[in-house]
């Protein structure tokens, strides 16, 4: 990938987001070539997306919309609007196009993936360029959209959000993470003639295997502030996801129980089914630890002493969350995925902060991602 220059329609989107963070933070090499919507309608910047990309990634279409028929509609005509920059531009690069299993449907969204794909087909041989289309199963992860992308999504948002969830119907369903689509898309960027390519699943889980296990996680997370047992990558994932639906803002800081007596007092610092690692630091006044994210960590930050300011942002966003936290009333702060953040001490005196976090520190996989909040 190094020296490439990737073109991504729909990167604002979930997979999109992914997608061109992954490549921002993993291939600093690589060029992003930077596109808006408004270009479906724009002849002349499509062109220029066109000719300066070596590979163009096409995720922008509909997935719901009040009207079915505006569904299909509008998906075929951005697929022929691409094909014909490509065409009039003679693009001789590579086209990754995102299918999904639903093509293999009559609904008016599978008809408009099926159909857009075979615009895309006829156009690569009749042009010359490569073309890869990829059948993606199911996708989940952290900050997709409720009611939109997933009904994981839209399970842990009702559940937070205390309304009522509804199976329509409890089928088995196949799930791949984001990260791992994003993964085996970038495995195919170098991808020379035409394929067309059905991602494998990671598993399959029925509707209401998914639902029991989001209540438990609200259950034993949301309302007693514990650690759920997460056995395996799938449950950490299925529970970052769920987390990342809690709006932080309004959810942090947690106080701790303090059990008060003549001696002083004792708390209960974690309570978690999981294992994970312990450690502490001691941080002199006005100093500032941080500024990294991780993307599948869960990381809990616990003030015992001292006062500190935490700040979050999550990648992509110029949104500043900001927490005081002080040893005087101790409390704890969970940081979500994909959000870089940082604590400073600002009191007089050292700070002491408890950190615990769900995995053993591996030098050789570290998961810390550097960006100042």
């Amino acid at each position: 990938m190094v020296n490439k220059k990737i073109g991504i329609t729909g990167h604002n989107g979930f997979l999109g987001y992914y997608l061109k963070n992954t490549i921002r933070y993993n291939f600093p090499d690589t060029k992003i070539i930077d596109f808006e919507r408004s270009f479906f309608q724009n002849k002349e910047k499509m062109s220029n997306f066109v000719r300066s990309s070596d590979v163009i990634i096409h995720l922008a279409g509909l997935n719901r919309h009040n009207s079915q028929d505006e569904i299909k509609k509008t998906n075929i005509e951005i697929a022929k609007n691409l094909s014909i920059s490509l065409t009039e531009n003679n693009f001789k690069g590579l086209l990754i196009y995102s299918s999904s299993l639903q093509e293999n449907n009559n609904t008016p969204y599978g008809i408009s993936k099926r159909e857009a794909g075979e615009i895309f087909n006829i156009t690569a041989k009749k042009v010359g360029f490569s073309l890869t289309i990829l059948i993606l199963p199911n996708i989940f992860g952290p900050y997709c959209k409720p009611n939109y992308n997933s009904f994981i999504s839209t399970f842990s948002h009702q559940l937070i959000n205390g309304n009522s969830q509804e199976i329509i119907k409890d089928q088995s369903v196949p799930l791949i993470y984001v990260e791992s689509a994003v993964s085996f898309i970038l495995s195919k960027i170098n991808s020379n003639g035409i394929f067309k390519i059905k991602i494998p699943h990671e598993c399959e889980k029925k509707v209401s295997q998914v639902l029991s296990q989001l209540k438990d996680f609200y259950k034993i997370y949301f309302e007693q502030g514990n650690i759920p047992k997460l056995q395996g990558t799938y449950e950490i994932q299925l529970f970052n996801t769920f987390r990342a639906a809690i709006d932080s803002s309004n959810f942090f800081p947690k106080p701790y129980n303090l059990h008060k007596d003549e001696r002083g007092y004792f708390s209960e610092l974690i309570r978690t089914h999981s294992q994970g690692q312990q450690s502490y630091s001691v941080t002199k006044p006005g100093v500032t630890r941080g500024n990294h994210f991780h993307k599948r960590k869960i990381e809990r930050f616990s003030v015992i002493q001292g006062e500190a300011k935490i700040k979050l942002r999550r990648i992509g966003s110029s949104k500043q969350i900001e927490f005081k936290l002080s040893g005087k009333e101790p409390s704890y702060i969970d940081i979500p995925v994909w959000t870089t953040h940082n604590i400073k001490n600002i009191g007089r005196n050292n700070l002491i902060t408890i950190f615990w976090i769900n995995e053993h520190y591996d030098t050789n996989d570290p998961d810390v991602y550097f960006e100042k909040v």
